[in-house]
């Protein structure tokens, strides 16, 4: 049996249990701290909930305990392996939000899979109606809810209108308060009792919403970062962390830019919208309105207090899906972390939406230097980063951060375009191949098929071998991935050929 938690320590009980079972039965065979053999042969062990998707050791069955602290998406992989049982409490949000029970239960259902449901309702911390437990409810917001779905059902873009909500007008109103949490709460996998305290006490802390009929469809919670001093920039450039500044403090600390924190930003650290009207343009509305509302009519940005805005950002665990909201938006990637958040197991992505002359230098020096970097850190770090992933990503990337001609030598046209008619080698010229995949990921202009996009990031990007490559891609065989491989140079070598190129293309004509 294989168990995984947000935290480890959330399995104790569960491993304390099967010991005393065990223990009992005289079949305990051998013991650590995450592993208990029984003498049988079976076992029980833990693994970190993005090794545990991946279902090593072919179990079966498994435990995931905590489960609502755990995104949607890693939840659903399990759905693919052997019976599961997903335990945790939904009612409040005790370290987690309620994306598991609305969400997640929509792909159980979807799943074909026999779902049994077992609930304990009987209190185990109070006893029923305790008034202490009543008081914490109220007093945390343990229940905070969006508006009912019937309440919002007709909201709209055209219907809607963009308040500001203050710490002043949510203590005013407890409905409004409620609604604002609870839409914040529903759209996240981990909240906690501190995010309430920051929405009303923060104080570079903002609330943005849309409004329909008084109820509150779609909620950004913003921070105000950067602004940093030289003397400030410093300390940060040589290790020290400033407390409410994530993009600047990834800007001079890790990719050592000594000016990263000087740009005023801020960044949209939640937004949602209602599940009743998902996917009708009000999350997209709200992000125009944040902008418009900083911006004034002489090109400059300002927030509530006059100071001019220099960029708007944001930082999330990158899903293809993600990115392109985030990429129409007209936001642009600057930065993939090359490490995995520890629940989660995705790698966080930083974008950015230049708003000032100073916004576009920050942006415009990271996005060329996440290019410059993106050979290395695909090969490295993310060299098993979801190809799709890689292609959202880039694809988001500014157009002004690629070269305008490709530095190819005529050696290196050669080489592709003999690719391109079944004789090249990848392995001949990879720095050349490896300067088109990313020019077209970015660009766009070989209009290749998204499969063919994704076999130049796996192949040429990422490094793997063919036959790893042919596997993922379901290809009938590795001849055929790399006669693939050719059918993709030939449109690159079309788009982004010099006249030597094209001349030498005519040699295979």
């Amino acid at each position: 049996m294989l168990v995984t938690a947000a935290d480890r320590r959330g399995a104790d009980e569960l491993f304390a249990r099967a010991r005393e079972r065990l223990d009992a039965a005289g079949s305990i065979g051998s013991d650590s701290a995450d592993r208990i053999d029984a003498a049988s042969g079976g076992c029980v062990r833990f693994a970190r909930p993005p090794e545990a998707a991946d279902l090593p050791g072919d179990p079966d069955a498994v435990i995931v305990d905590e489960a609502a602290a755990l995104p949607v998406a890693l939840l659903e992989r399990f759905l693919d392996g052997p019976p599961a049982a997903f335990c945790t409490t939904v009612h409040g949000y005790e370290g987690a939000g309620r994306s598991f029970d609305v969400r997640f239960r929509g792909s159980l259902a979807d799943a074909e899979r026999e779902v049994i449901d077992v609930r304990l309702d009987e209190p185990i911390r109070y006893a029923a109606g305790d008034p202490v437990e009543s008081w914490a409810f109220r007093a945390l917001l343990l229940d905070a809810r969006p508006p009912v779905a019937q309440l919002v059902a007709g909201a709209a873009p055209e219907t809607v209108t963009y308040e500001e909500l203050t710490p002043e007008d949510l203590l005013a109103d407890e409905h409004l308060l409620r609604e604002a949490f609870g839409l914040l709460v529903l759209a996240h996998y981990r909240t906690e009792p501190d995010d309430l305290a920051r929405l009303l006490d923060a104080p570079n802390l903002t609330c943005r919403a849309l409004l329909h009929e008084g109820r509150v469809v779609s909620v950004a919670l913003l921070a105000r970062e950067g602004g940093l001093d030289d003397a400030t920039s410093e300390r940060v450039y040589c290790g020290e962390r400033i407390r409410g500044n994530m993009l600047p403090d990834v800007f001079t600390s890790q990719l050592r830019d000594r000016d990263g924190g000087g740009p005023v930003g801020y960044r949209v650290m939640r937004i949602a919208t209602h599940h009743a009207v998902r996917s009708g343009g009000l999350g997209s509305m709200l992000l125009s309105e944040v902008e418009s509302e900083f911006r004034d009519d002489d090109g400059r940005d300002a927030d509530l207090r006059g100071e001019r805005v220099d960029y708007l950002g944001v930082g999330y665990g990158a899903t293809a899906d993600l990115l392109d909201f985030w990429a129409e938006n007209g936001y642009r990637t600057v930065h993939l972390s090359t490490t995995k958040n520890d629940a989660s197991g995705e790698h966080s992505a930083l974008m950015v939406r230049p708003l000032t002359d100073d916004g576009a230098d920050l942006a415009a020096r990271h996005a060329e230097w996440f290019r410059e970097r993106a050979p290395g850190v695909l090969t490295g770090p993310l060299a098993d980063l979801d190809p799709n992933v890689v292609r959202r990503a880039l694809r988001a990337v500014d157009d002004d951060a690629v070269p305008e001609e490709p530095g190819l030598s005529g050696r290196d046209w050669r080489v592709v375009v003999d690719a391109a008619n079944g004789m090249g080698s990848y392995h001949a010229a990879p720095a050349a191949f490896t300067e088109l995949a990313l020019r077209d990921l970015v660009l766009g202009d070989a209009e290749l098929e998204p499969s063919a996009e994704r076999l130049l990031v796996e192949k040429v990007l990422q490094n793997r071998e063919w036959d790893a490559v042919a596997s993922d891609l379901d290809r009938v065989s590795t001849r055929m991935t790399m006669r693939a491989f050719g059918d993709a140079c030939e449109p690159l070598v079309e788009t982004y050929g010099t006249t030597a190129a094209k001349e030498h293309r005519e040699y295979w004509d």
